[in-house]
This record gives C-alpha cells, sequence and structure tokens, in this order.
C-alpha cells in the first residue's frame, strides 16, 4: 500500500498570504492537491500536515471535496522535516510505500504519481524531477556572474518523491540523530548512501510560491477544461 504524506503547514512568507487556501477554480489549491492523491489507485491513504490555525479549514475541505482516502489531519512542526516527521508517525502499518509532495504543487496528476511508484517499485527511490533548460551562472558574493554551471544532467527536484517505507524511516531517523537541516526527502535518503532514480517530468507541474504562480495554475487548468 502506498501511504502519502502531504505537508501543508508552510508559512507562506514569499506569498504574503496563505497560498494553499487560494482558489483556483472551484477548488482551493490544497484541494486540488488532495484530489489527484484521492483520484489515484494506488493510494490507500493520506496524511495531511498542517498549521495548526488551519487544520479546521483542511477537514472542511476534506469534507466538503469528499475526499475518501483522507485519514489523518495532523499539526506539523516547525520546519518541513519536523513536519514530514508527524506525518510518517502516523502511517499506516500495512505500508509499503511513503510518498511525500507538497501541498503547493496543485497540479499533479494520477499519472505521474504512478510513474513515480513503479520506479520506486523498480529501484527503491524515486522522485519527480524535471530537466534543467535554463543556463546557468554562478555569482560572486558581490553579485556578479562568476561562471556557468553544465546543465546536461542537472535536474530540479519536484514532488513527489516515493520511498521504500523502512528506507525512509531509517534516513528521517539518521537525519534527526545528526540534527541535519534538510530541504526534501532525496537529501535525507542521499545521505545513507542509497540511490534515488530521477522520473523525468516534461508535464506542468508547478509550485505554488509567487502570486504569479497561481495565475500560471489558473490559466492552465482552464485550458484543461476548454481542451485547448
Amino acid at each position: 500500500m502506498l501511504s502519502t504524506i502531504i505537508v501543508a503547514a508552510g508559512s507562506s512568507q514569499r506569498m504574503g498570504f496563505d497560498k494553499l487556501f487560494a482558489k483556483l477554480g472551484d477548488k482551493t489549491v490544497v484541494g486540488h492537491t488532495l484530489a489527484a492523491f484521492d483520484r489515484t489507485g494506488s493510494v490507500g491513504e493520506i496524511i495531511v500536515v498542517g498549521r495548526d490555525d488551519r487544520l479546521t479549514e483542511l477537514q472542511e475541505i476534506v469534507r466538503r471535496d469528499q475526499l475518501v482516502k483522507v485519514r489523518h489531519i495532523a499539526p506539523g512542526g516547525v520546519h518541513r522535516q519536523d513536519s514530514v516527521q508527524c506525518g510518517l508517525n502516523l502511517v499506516d502499518a500495512a505500508a509499503t510505500h511513503v510518498a511525500v509532495h507538497d501541498a503547493a504543487r496543485p497540479l499533479i496528476t494520477p499519472e505521474q504519481i504512478e510513474r513515480v511508484l513503479a520506479a520506486c517499485r523498480t529501484h527503491g527511490a524515486a522522485t519527480l524531477a524535471e530537466p534543467v533548460t535554463d543556463t546557468i551562472k554562478r555569482s560572486d558574493v558581490d553579485g556578479f556572474v562568476a561562471g556557468g554551471v553544465d546543465r546536461a544532467q542537472l535536474y530540479a527536484m519536484q514532488t513527489p518523491q516515493i520511498f521504500e517505507r523502512d528506507l525512509l524511516i531509517r534516513a528521517y531517523a539518521a537525519v534527526a540523530k545528526e540534527q541535519f537541516r534538510i530541504t526534501d526527502e532525496v537529501s535525507a535518503v542521499e545521505r545513507l548512501g542509497a540511490k534515488v532514480f530521477l522520473v523525468p517530468n516534461e508535464d506542468v507541474n508547478i509550485k505554488i510560491t509567487y502570486p504569479r504562480d497561481l495565475g500560471l495554475a489558473q490559466l492552465y487548468l482552464g485550458r484543461l477544461a476548454t481542451g485547448s
């Protein structure tokens, strides 16, 4: 069984307001995210980890949108890894694999989720990742260009990131023991020396970070609705 942890406990500081509850069509951002996992056949349960002051609203979204696979809505921690650990503590004993996904990526699809899970079943760990197509430059301390970076094998990490359950639990235990700060689960698993398979993604999987991203997501959803 695949257990999914949806991380929804961020502060949205760069947005200026709580982006997860902004409307995209007839649903909130987090509502779209939860619906995608709820529709995914391999997902057996969903655990939502949110801010203390928004848990009631998350419960209302689950009720209103009739999301049948959400088993827990729990408070998160100070940092992202703390919130994921809160979710891991609630994973069903029957789960063999665990997916972690950012609630701020509402355009994820069941097809993308299943692709990452299939890769994880083969390799033990997998993540959706976007090949870097922009020219990448380093800067010096004064903000001037200090050289280029070969983008041939560069990927921007996305979510979902899916792992064999025991591997992710061991990775998080090691991170806690070392008191090391991580920004995603791939980083935690890498520290164990395990390999993570990259599933190249050429489809839209926007992370809502800035106000402009809401407009882009809305435009994309509108095009899907009209089939254009």
